[in-house]
């Protein structure tokens, strides 16, 4: 009876009134990390509402965030789905807290984009750059290298999601560590990048900072081409995505069923939603690379950065990428934090 009502208060707080009394638990699936301001969850998650008649509370937590709360509530699971870069997935299998389960469309999903046990799928994938806000650098040249951003003139006017926290920072420390001639075994490039990068006074959130960057708070952002370009097109901002000159990677976004999810049925309708032809058009239209060998409409494939820019997006190995996240992050709290 203690955990079933702990249980409920925890759903009750999660989804922040969206969910009142256990009438409505049948159409309830509460995800960790579904912030509004990223991908365009809040588009997602009405489209999942209309569709499907499940609500999805909007979660404004990082991937580590997410992480260490699923593993915190392991013994009484309050999430029923996760969304997390996928190094993040990758490690929380170490800590047996992903259920399994293998969405609709499984068999179209590329081996190395999936657990073989399904315990985890992509849904999209991004590639990292600068989101620049170039009404909030008074006058100065839109930066186009990773180099750029240590000169004195953009002294307080970089950012980058805390890397011992958020996947995106870590995404953008591996970018800028292969740009530099950096490996995954050796992040030497990088940890030297960042303390130069200090001198330059950064701003260093641990959430996604979309709205910062439009009200130009953060002027330049290392972040993702989809949030650049959704600030551009359909929020009208003054903008640009620069794909550095020395390069860049490119990384998948995954989701997984919680193991012990308390809605495991609605879980599973809202993965398979969004790996449907409808929840991957949806990732398209918010200038994602969907997972999924579906057609980008040619008005949106049109918005993007040319394919010449692009060439200098590469992949890694995204097994030895979560290998290595943790020594890394460690790295980073001592030396540059």
């Amino acid at each position: 009876m203690k955990t079933t009502l702990l249980r409920f208060l925890g759903l009750v707080i999660v989804s922040a009134g969206l969910y009142s009394g256990s009438a409505q638990a049948e159409n309830l699936a509460i995800c960790y990390n579904c912030p509004p301001q990223w991908a365009d969850w809040a588009g997602q998650v009405k489209n999942i509402k209309s569709d499907t008649g499940i609500t999805v509370p909007l979660d404004n937590k990082n991937s580590g965030q997410s992480l260490a709360q699923i593993i915190t509530e392991k013994k009484s699971p309050v999430a029923d789905v996760v969304y997390l870069g996928i190094t993040s997935a990758i490690e929380a299998m170490k800590y047996d807290v992903l259920g399994t389960y293998k969405p609709k469309h499984w068999d179209e999903i590329p081996a190395d984009l999936k657990d073989p046990d399904g315990h985890w799928v992509a849904i999209h994938s991004g590639t990292i750059g600068l989101f620049v806000n170039k009404a909030a650098l008074e006058g100065k040249p839109v930066p186009q290298s990773w180099a750029d951003l240590l000169k004195p003139e953009y002294k307080g006017m970089v950012g980058y999601l805390d890397p011992s926290s958020a996947f995106v920072g870590y995404a953008g420390a591996v970018a800028i560590n292969q740009a530099s001639g950096g490996s995954l075994a050796d992040f030497t490039p990088v940890i030297n990048y960042f303390k130069k990068l200090k001198q330059n006074q950064p701003i260093v959130p641990k959430q996604t900072s979309y709205a910062r960057v439009l009200s130009g708070e953060i002027p330049i952002l290392i972040d993702y081409d989809f949030n650049a370009y959704r600030a551009k097109y359909k929020d009208k901002a003054d903008v640009v995505f620069v794909i550095p000159k020395e390069g860049t990677v490119s990384v998948p976004y995954v989701m997984s069923m919680v193991k012990g999810a308390p809605h495991p049925e609605n879980a599973h309708k809202v993965l398979d939603y969004v790996l449907s032809d409808k929840g991957q058009a949806h990732w398209a239209n918010a200038f994602l690379k969907p997972v999924r060998n579906v057609e980008i409409p040619k008005d949106v494939a049109d918005k993007f950065l040319p394919a010449s820019d692009y060439a200098r997006a590469k992949t890694v190995n995204y097994a030895q990428m979560a290998k290595e996240q943790e020594a890394f992050q460690r790295l980073y709290l001592d030396q540059v934090h």
